[in-house]
């Protein structure tokens, strides 16, 4: 079974309250604008369709048309919740993991904006650390991928099934390396980044079994979000003179993906955080495991210069150009 403590988790997570409401507001509001800005495109689709005589293909436009806007202003804002929403909220649960009181009179978001801050001057180097570690993971994934494929007993749905679970379990494994460097209390991001991803390495067998875990508890609470909403939904929908299942079906699906992303990633992340603490405790980065992955990742190799780099112009002199 897994290696996390369900009620420490819990516990750690209703300490984080003020940080949970604040994620779940802002995550809601992007559920929210999805569905504003579809339920108005496809009012205005309608309007056009009527010039027209087919309002259906209207309303269906429309709402392809406000539902790629609102995915366009997020996708330019992707930098800003990484650096605000998850990096804060990690800092603030390594803080109570650790058991640590916070300081008075200072609100948890605020804390968290002031960690974050100090530990990632812009949010491009925040965002530019994430995207190697999630490169690296993936060197992981491939391996674990070709092993499987080559088992003849196992049946090739099952072996896509678990690698595409594998993949999903991705998104809490950077953002617990992220923790590691947040933890540290050091200055160079870079260099955490890579001792964490070896500490992972000589360790995957144990973070990827309650990564798989934690990925399927996950999606069955987003599925189960997904039956509750689609009803009410497409009742909303059939205001703006759309019938069809398919909107009301992908609408519910940003729902439950807000919803995991407010309420039930936090959940996770705070497991598999507990566990690489726990499991990493008093381990020193293997030089074995870091020579295999310089062999077989790119992105490895590029983050380990930017680490060099990092600390060759901090007392070095030079200026910081972290990201080529």
């Amino acid at each position: 079974m897994w290696d996390f403590k369900m009620g420490q988790v819990m516990s750690t997570l209703l300490k984080t309250k003020e940080f949970v409401l604040f994620r779940f507001l802002i995550y809601m509001g992007i559920t929210l604008a999805y569905i504003i800005g579809t339920g108005a495109g496809g009012g205005v689709g309608y309007l056009f369709g009527q010039v027209g005589d087919n309002s259906e293909a209207g309303v269906f436009y429309g709402m392809v048309g406000g539902f790629s806007i609102v995915s366009g202003v997020l996708y330019y804002v992707r930098e800003y919740l990484l650096y605000i929403v998850k990096a804060g909220h990690i800092a603030v649960i390594v803080k109570h993991l650790d058991g640590e009181p916070m300081p008075e009179g200072k609100s948890q978001v605020k804390y968290a904006q002031e960690v974050v801050k100090s530990r990632f001057k812009e949010s491009s180097i925040l965002f530019g650390v994430d995207q190697l570690i999630k490169g690296v993971l993936k060197t992981f994934n491939r391996i674990f991928s070709g092993v499987m494929s080559f088992l003849p007993f196992l049946p090739q749905g099952l072996v896509k099934f678990v690698n595409g679970v594998i993949n999903m379990s991705l998104t809490y494994v950077d953002e617990v390396i992220l923790a590691y460097y947040i933890r540290n209390n050091s200055e160079n991001p870079w260099e955490d980044a890579r001792k964490a991803l070896v500490l992972y390495g000589q360790n995957y067998k144990v973070f990827l079994k309650n990564a798989l875990f934690l990925t399927i508890i996950t999606w069955v609470l987003s599925l189960i979000v997904i039956v509750i909403v689609f009803a009410p939904l497409a009742g909303l929908m059939g205001l703006t003179g759309y019938t069809g299942g398919f909107w009301p079906f992908v609408l519910a699906v940003v729902t439950a993906w807000g919803i995991k992303a407010a309420l039930i990633d936090p959940f996770a992340m705070t497991a598999l955080m507990q566990v690489f603490f726990k499991v990493t405790e008093g381990q020193e980065p293997n030089p074995e495991w870091e020579a295999k992955l310089e062999r077989g990742s790119k992105k490895f190799v590029e983050l380990k210069d930017k680490a060099v780099n990092w600390g060759r112009n901090k007392f070095g002199g030079g200026n910081k150009e972290q990201l080529d």
